[in-house]
């Protein structure tokens, strides 16, 4: 298991398109579950409605964790992913 914990700098958070892309990204590698926590509450970032319903907003924090076949590139991707868009 491999993770990371990464501050939202996206202004209005993660709201419909940046979800749509983080579930597009973890889709990635489907030998892998990819999960993100806020507050307790864990979702599987391959499903769109469960990323949004964590309604993650600007500045707030959020573990992403990978665990399979490939999660130290899936983690990885992941980060690079968030850092570059949220």
């Amino acid at each position: 298991m491999r993770e990371f914990t990464y501050v939202i700098t996206e202004p209005i958070g993660i709201h419909a398109r940046p979800a749509g892309l983080v579930v597009r990204e973890a889709k990635k590698f489907p030998e892998t579950q990819i999960t993100m926590i806020k507050n307790g509450k864990e979702v599987n970032c391959q499903k769109l409605m469960r990323v949004m319903s964590l309604g993650v907003r600007h500045g707030e924090s959020v573990l992403v964790r990978a665990e399979g076949a490939n999660e130290d590139e899936a983690i990885a991707a992941m980060e690079a992913f968030f850092k570059a868009n949220l």
